[in-house]
């Protein structure tokens, strides 16, 4: 080479060597340009602890047990040391192997994504590290640009600085999308395999950690296949990087994809109250509701509330197996029918059967084979034989008899099979604790997920005889007493403008008893005399006395259809009413939110109810008085000292906080004692199998038996049972509240009481015990044959009887007959 060309050679090399050196001096004066114009523009230092996860709002049972969560995003976030360490070590394998080492950039892995840029054109995401993927999904967009870019650097940079690495994986592996709303790894455990991150195999840690590259693409229910090579990536990546050895990387790569959509498990069925919460809180908060991580303990009992759910389910079904087979839910697809016989599992089969979920635990299946003696059908369980007394109760006949490929449905009771099927009638339980209206228990219908109408709220339905005790307490304060005579014998009611138009009530079994105390017109549910009883009280009286009991007068019917219930209620109402008979006469509100605890736990309401307390306005009890001698009056012993009582002193509730009375103490008394007599002797006798002493209610059917009830207490528990068509129609003959709710209150309350002592109301002074005579009500000595024992008002005790038949024929309500 001659000297001219090195010369030419030396001086290109000594200005390549300075333009590179200008590059590299204009790309770090560049970057810091950048950096200047873009630092201004990341979240401040204090923005950067305070990173918050959208948690969900969850409803618990005031003991402790889920019944509800609401979220657009699922959430179970984790702390760090409770993140496996193979989990840690797929995330790393699959996104970010060199965590530890960065400080939140990877040059060689933005290198790498710059020579892509270089050498196809095209903008791809790469070399993002986990702490850049951080900072891109908590504060940034998902925009591809290069502004975008330099921002996730800078920002992840200064996430670095602010936080450990433990901490930025705490936040990433709580924050991080995994496809079906599951956001975090503790979310992904739950949806797809339905257990913590704990249980997961090792296979299953690679398929979630396998996920944020592409949560849909990737994603094991969508695509299995796609799903299980991303796994077997990570796996692989895990192994090269010595975190498996060779056993486990195997083992877990032969692990099938057994991945499938769980939905959020509750720990009791309260769904309607559930929802309840939700709204309530939705009409407080917005949509923070379903991201700020509310907690709320309801007022709810978890045993009780599981009593409810199966005493409510168990009645219905009751009620459906009375009225016999509705038929065949549907039929197969006669090509799919076809299959049945060579192969009852196959997969069409299948797919058919999980088209229907189960209802409340009712199964679909489809019917294999018929015999009078054995029903087989096939379920996502496998192949169910049913002996005759599983369907005795369908009456199936060679008319009417079920068919292969017949979709039906079988529960499991116990270890047996049974032919069921999703009820068309439809009910409600609710349950108070009356001395202060939290709900212990709430059932809305048969099933939440049939449609969310909350009938214990929601369906205002004709209360029929349920009403009859606050009429009758109306007469109880107008100065009659339960020795009132009044009489049952018909009555026409006539209109001045239509003769049609007349009205003639009647009795349910359309007999007549003549004249009747009112204790025996209450237990046996006598219209003809509840009728007379509002005539002698008065509509209006009546109308206004009812609002003592949180009924609204305007949805009183003002006329004497009232007398036998032709208002429609909830049965919430009318759990709120009879509250006020069972706790000693006080208004209380109902109430299902005990606490609500925001996303850091802290207290932000706490229910402050108003509580029920008769011994609040009890008077206190009289001073005993000095022995003194008869005949002269002089004192001749100091007065004795009070017997030291063996119960302490119940606590008074402070006023602030009482409920106000609306019923005297002596009223309440005495129409408990006449509604102890519905469920000993009267139209709720079954009520006597729970062995209790303490017990009263009364049951209510509307016009052509279209709505049954049962309204119930003791002195700690209020519960309401209600039976009906959503779109009313009759029930059918016989099923009347004793036969159609009744049960299903017992059910509920065989469990909701037990192991609570019996409480009895004591006799207030204003009342006293006389002797009667039975067929006038009037007043005899305890020693007259055939008298009864009844107590009245001391100062309406009725006049001695003088032995004269006062009613004449039972038509004409003469003498003291009302």
């Amino acid at each position: 080479m001659n000297p001219e060309t090195r010369s030419r050679g030396s001086l290109l090399g000594r200005i390549a060597l300075i333009g590179a050196a200008l590059v590299v001096v204009l790309s770090i004066g560049g970057f810091f340009a950048i950096k200047a114009w873009v630092t201004p523009q990341l979240p401040s230092v204090e923005s950067l602890h305070e990173i918050r996860l959208g948690v969900p709002l969850r409803v618990y049972t005031r003991d402790g047990k889920l019944i509800g969560e609401f979220g657009a995003e699922r959430r179970e976030p984790l702390r760090y040391d409770q993140l496996p360490k193979p989990l840690v070590q797929a995330f790393l394998a699959a996104e970010d192997d060199r965590f530890f080492e960065h400080s939140g950039v990877d040059v060689a892995g933005l290198a790498r994504a710059a020579v892509i840029l270089a050498s196809t054109g095209e903008k791809r995401q790469g070399g993002s590290t986990i702490t850049m993927q951080l900072a891109r999904n908590v504060f940034l967009s998902n925009e591809r640009s290069f502004s975008r870019k330099f921002k996730e650097i800078f920002l992840a940079q200064k996430i670095e600085a602010e936080l450990t690495k433990e901490a930025i994986l705490e936040l990433y592996l709580n924050r991080i999308f995994l496809g079906n709303r599951a956001y975090g790894v503790g979310a992904a455990a739950s949806v797809y395999y339905g257990r913590e991150v704990a249980k997961l195999s090792l296979g299953e840690m690679a398929l979630i950690a396998g996920l944020p590259k592409a949560p849909s693409r990737d994603n094991p229910l969508s695509n299995p296949v796609r799903a299980k090579n991303r796994r077997d990536y990570v796996l692989r990546r895990m192994h090269d990087l010595g975190y498996i050895d060779d056993g486990a990387w195997k083992t877990a790569v032969a692990e099938p994809i057994t991945a499938f959509e769980h939905a959020t498990q509750v720990d009791v069925e309260g769904r309607y109250v559930a929802e309840m919460v939700r709204a309530e809180l939705f009409a407080k908060h917005g949509e923070a509701t379903y991201t700020d991580g509310f907690v709320v303990t309801t007022t709810l009992d978890s045993v009780r509330q599981q009593a409810a759910t199966a005493a409510l389910r168990g009645g219905l079904l009751a009620y459906e197996e009375r009225h016999g087979y509705n038929g065949a839910e549907a039929k197969l697809p006669d090509a799919v029918r076809a299959r049945l016989a060579g192969n009852p599992a196959a997969p069409d089969v299948l797919a058919q059967l999980a088209a229907r979920p189960p209802v409340a635990g009712l199964l679909p299946g489809a019917v294999l084979g018929y015999t009078p003696e054995l029903l087989r059908v096939i379920t996502e369980n496998g192949i169910v034989e049913l002996p005759k007394k599983a369907f005795a109760w369908a009456g199936f006949s060679d008319k009417r008899q079920p068919a292969v490929g017949d979709i039906v449905r079988v529960a499991k009771i116990g270890s047996d099979w049974r032919l069921t099927q999703v009820p068309a009638v439809q009910g409600a339980l609710v349950a108070l604790d009356p001395r202060d209206g939290s709900v212990q228990s709430l059932v809305g219908g048969y099933d939440f997920f049939l449609g969310n109408f909350n009938r214990v709220t929601q369906a205002r339905r004709q209360v029929g005889s349920g009403f009859k005790p606050f009429l009758y307490t109306a007469a109880l304060s107008k100065g009659f007493t339960p020795a009132s005579v009044f009489l049952d014998a018909p009555v026409v009611f006539t209109s001045s403008v239509n003769p049609d138009d007349d009205w003639r009530p009647g009795n349910y079994e359309g007999k007549f008893r003549g004249p009747m105390r009112l204790r025996e017109a209450l237990a046996l549910s006598r219209n003809l005399v509840s009728v007379r009883v509002a005539q002698a009280v008065g509509i209006e009286y009546t109308r206004q006395f009812a609002t003592r009991f949180g009924f609204e007068k305007s949805r009183l019917p003002a006329d004497l259809t009232v007398a036998l219930g032709s208002a429609s209620m909830t049965p919430m109402e009318q759990a709120r009413a009879y509250a006020v008979l069972a706790n000693g006469g006080f208004l209380v509100d109902p109430y299902f939110i005990d606490v609500i605890r925001d996303g850091s736990g802290r207290e932000i309401f706490r229910a402050r109810p108003k509580r029920a307390c008769p011994a609040c306005d009890a008077p206190p009890p009289a001073a005993p008085e000095p022995l003194s001698d008869p005949a002269t009056g002089a004192v001749i012993a100091a007065a004795p000292a009070p017997a030291p009582s063996a119960e302490p002193p119940e606590p008074l509730v402070p006023e602030e906080d009482r409920a106000p009375r609306v019923l005297s103490a002596d009223l309440d008394y005495l129409i408990t004692s006449m509604l102890h007599d519905v469920v000993t002797r009267g139209t709720a006798p079954q009520v006597k199998a729970l062995g209790r002493d303490d017990l009263a209610g009364k049951t209510g059917t509307s016009n052509d038996e279209t709505d049954a009830w049962f309204n119930g207490y003791s002195a700690s528990l209020v519960g309401v049972a209600w039976v009906g068509f959503d779109q009313p129609k009759p029930l059918g003959k016989g099923e009347v509240g004793g036969r159609a709710a009744v049960p299903m209150w017992i059910d509920y309350m065989r469990t909701a009481l037990k192991g609570v002592p019996q409480e009895k109301q004591p006799k207030p002074p204003g009342l006293t015990e006389i002797a009667i005579n039975p067929a006038t009500g009037k007043l005899v000595s305890g020693d007259t044959p055939g008298a009864l024992y009844e107590v009245v008002q001391s100062d309406h005790v009725p006049p001695a009887d003088d032995g004269v038949n006062p009613y004449g024929n039972a038509d004409d309500a003469s003498g003291d007959i009302f």
